[in-house]
């Protein structure tokens, strides 16, 4: 497939020593020259981030509020949103490899992220990453692992999230229980008589008050199932976050978010929910809780569009689509993968042929 462009500003990001388009270095504060090696500091402004009143955003100012237009090609195999910051080469998504059409290149508003955390890896590093799990894994194709030799089919990309701040307070009623034991006598199947301890359960209605600062419920801002990024990579330190800056996206791809403000605030009020039983549990104590009843309610509501860092690979194996993500700060990766069936019918047969061969042995 042939590469192309996107055509955008000839001076975006250009570099004052050659002229050509810089790229932000991982784990700096800088833009580098991948031709010419030159080096320019990405300006600090803001010292902190903005949190943006929710309720006040939501009812009064309105969905257009700090927003701005970005240019967003849309897959339209697996329905990925696509931003590049710069005069990208290859135009293929990010999640599925199809390719994009340039001529689909479209505007659309969104609310600024207010903060990101930048990449700490570079390609270099995350494909070694990824290089040394692919070569862990047992029985893993021969084109699989030549697909992690291709420093191309490796990506980073932001992906969107929403964060939700919130004071939680929590009035319950429930009950707390505690354990204690109670000798029974009892026939064995012999018709012999024998004692075990039985463990039994008093309760005592309870009830009370929880309350706390919730900070940062994370919310995945893109929808699609298919690209759900795995548990075991999803950890970002949060203290890393800086105030939003469009040059920490340049040399890499940004996913709009698919995920409403409305609905990410939804799906932040279910785990609100969570951390709320987990107090009241806490907070009643004993061996064993029951809650039948939580008036939970949330105050001083804030949020945050902010970017994540992900490196990520897709590999097709007999019509089946693999993903393999990289932790763009901590080099954490998951992922999943084919398996060959003629390895593992190889090895088997292999012992097979071992064990005949010591039976034979043996018997002679």
């Amino acid at each position: 497939m042939q590469e192309q462009e996107i055509k955008q500003s000839e001076d975006k990001n250009a570099c004052a020593n050659c002229g050509a388009e810089m790229k932000f270095k991982p784990g700096s504060d800088q833009l580098k020259c991948e031709y010419c090696g030159y080096e320019e500091f990405i300006e600090k402004g803001k010292s902190s981030f903005e949190e943006l009143e929710l309720k006040h955003y939501i009812d009064v100012v309105g969905q257009k509020a700090h927003t701005e237009a970005i240019s967003l090609l849309h897959c339209k195999n697996c329905g990925a949103n696509q931003h590049v910051e710069e005069n990208y080469r290859s135009l293929k998504c990010v999640y599925c490899s199809e390719p994009l059409i340039l001529e689909d290149v479209y505007d659309e508003d969104w609310i600024l992220p207010g903060a990101l955390v930048p990449f700490q890896l570079d390609k270099k590093k995350a494909q070694q990453r990824f290089k040394g799990w692919v070569s862990s894994i047992w029985f893993a194709p021969n084109k699989l692992k030549r697909a992690a030799l291709d420093p191309e089919g490796l990506h980073g990309l932001y992906i969107p999230y929403w964060t939700f701040d919130s004071n939680l307070t929590a009035d319950y009623r429930g009950m707390r229980g505690e354990y204690y034991y109670e000798t029974q006598t009892y026939r064995t199947s012999d018709g012999r008589r024998a004692q075990r301890r039985v463990q039994k359960t008093r309760w005592y209605p309870t009830s009370g008050r929880v309350s706390g600062f919730l900070d940062d419920i994370l919310i995945n801002a893109s929808e699609k199932k298919r690209r759900e990024v795995p548990k075991q990579i999803s950890r970002w330190d949060m203290k890393a976050l800086v105030p939003f800056n469009g040059k920490y996206l340049a040399g890499f791809v940004t996913e709009k978010y698919t995920v409403s403000l409305k609905d990410g605030h939804h799906q932040s009020f279910q785990k609100a929910k969570d951390i709320a039983y987990s107090w009241i549990r806490q907070d009643i104590g004993g061996d064993t809780q029951r809650v039948s009843n939580a008036n939970i309610s949330l105050a001083d509501e804030t949020f945050k569009h902010i970017l994540l860092p992900v490196y990520i690979s897709s590999y097709r194996y007999s019509g089946k689509e693999y993903h393999f993500y990289v932790n763009g700060q901590t080099g954490k990766i998951s992922g999943t993968h084919p398996i060959s069936f003629w390895k593992i019918f190889f090895l088997v047969l292999f012992i097979i042929v071992i064990i005949a061969a010591l039976a034979v042995f043996a018997g002679g």
